[in-house]
């Protein structure tokens, strides 16, 4: 998971990703022509995308065509959403504890001003 987060870090990989994601498949010429990148470094970004297992490439003639592998992003989403999920449920426990300690407060304010 490290290396697919490392890999999306850099805005020009998820515009590939997005490219791919839309396309389907693509050679790195046809990918370079929406990026204001050449194809060398096309190639490269779509070196560490394939090196994190989110793209792969196979050969079609004299050609390269690249696709999105969704499992890495699978992978990357779910441990995500668990770590939202638990961020939820702190900030909630946190929520809870500020409202009765608020709750408490007043209530010792009303007893204190009888």
């Amino acid at each position: 998971m490290d290396g697919v987060l490392a890999a999306l870090a850099d805005p020009t990989r998820r515009r590939l990703l997005d490219q791919l994601a839309a396309r389907g498949e693509a050679t790195a010429t046809k990918l370079a022509d929406q990026l204001p990148v050449s194809r060398q470094a096309v190639v490269k970004h779509l070196a560490v995308l394939d090196a994190a297992g989110l793209v792969s490439g196979s050969r079609v003639g004299r050609e390269m065509r690249y696709a999105v592998r969704p499992a890495a992003l699978d992978v990357t989403a779910r441990w995500m959403a668990a770590l939202a999920a638990d961020w939820d449920r702190r900030l909630a426990d946190i929520k809870r504890i500020a409202e009765a300690a608020e709750r408490d407060a007043r209530q010792r304010r009303r007893n204190e001003a009888r």
